[in-house]
């Protein structure tokens, strides 16, 4: 199955100086088993907020080996439908979270995360945790 990998996972890994080993692993078993998922706007996160242009340019080729999977209007619709459905029970998302649960569950991906945002998520939408 493939997994949509999330900002957190990714910035963990790539952007600090101390890596979580086992998060490092996990993805890096991910990378080679070619089962990661990448959208624009977790790139646009990842992105953004590098002032040093050579950082900027060296995270942007290390992602550069990872196409984005191409957004549809359904995504975005069935985004706001579970942000509706959340907020109903009182769990407030960004958009970009909703995006992914969306494309997750429209895709059948699961979303490796170490957000715990998402285990709010998951007690009222129907994603799948990576682990």
């Amino acid at each position: 199955m493939k997994v949509l990998v999330d900002t957190c996972i990714w910035s963990n890994v790539l952007r600090h100086k101390k890596t979580n080993a086992e998060l490092s692993e996990k993805l890096k078993d991910l990378i080679q088993d070619a089962r990661v998922v990448m959208i624009g706007p977790i790139r646009q996160e990842l992105l953004s907020g590098i002032s040093d242009p050579t950082q900027f340019k060296n995270l942007k080729n290390k992602l550069s080996s990872f196409e984005d999977h191409y957004l549809l209007t359904e995504y975005f619709e069935k985004a706001a439908e579970f942000s509706n459905i959340c907020r109903k029970k009182g769990v407030q998302g960004s958009t970009t979270d909703f995006l992914i649960c969306a494309i997750s569950n429209l895709q059948k991906l699961q979303i490796f995360t170490d957000d715990k945002d998402f285990i709010n998520y998951k007690k009222h939408l129907p994603i799948h945790l990576y682990k």
